[in-house]
């Protein structure tokens, strides 16, 4: 009888360790999944400041172009020279992640990541590296943006309208 007593003991210890155990082990599944979560969103987060950043800098590019093919020809019509360039000859020196010149039609030959820009249509194309914070979903999760002027300024203009991470891509 003390036997059976203690085995039964035995067995109500363990088992009662088992669900311990199994409620720690899913508490810190549910933490791994929230981590990483937010571990994915502070990439796409990083990953939309840089492609900004790489933005900002083509803008600026196009308008010291403008602004200086106005001094050198004295003509406010410069800006029909600067829109027709590939606005990454104009900077000091091209981002490490530009593809080079490409075409729409073969932006999955891009490695995600990449810069590309397309002398048929003058526009400018990102392929990001985490297409899935893109709305609406892009083929090959690329954005373009068109090289062109409005009011004699050079804008690059999105080519849809992009929402990332829930705000507009201006």
């Amino acid at each position: 009888m003390e036997g059976e007593r203690f085995n039964l003991l035995t067995a109500l210890l363990k088992s009662r360790r088992v669900v311990e155990w199994s409620i720690v082990t899913a508490v810190l599944i549910g933490l791994v999944w929230a981590l990483e979560r937010q571990v994915n969103v502070v990439r796409g987060q990083g990953e939309r400041v840089a492609v900004r950043s790489t933005l900002a800098s083509l803008r600026a590019a196009l308008v010291i172009e403008q602004l200086m093919a106005q001094v050198r020809t004295k003509d406010a019509v410069a800006a029909t020279t600067v829109v027709a360039k590939n606005p990454f000859t104009l900077l000091q020196g091209v981002p490490a992640n530009y593809a080079g010149e490409l075409a729409q039609r073969d932006i999955f030959s891009a490695p995600q990541g990449s810069w590309v820009y397309d002398p048929e249509c003058g526009c400018v194309g990102y392929r990001l590296l985490y297409a899935e914070w893109l709305e609406p979903p892009q083929t090959a999760g690329t954005i373009w943006l068109r090289v062109g002027a409005a009011d004699g300024e050079p804008r690059l203009e999105p080519m849809g309208s992009y929402r990332w991470l829930g705000q507009s891509l201006n």
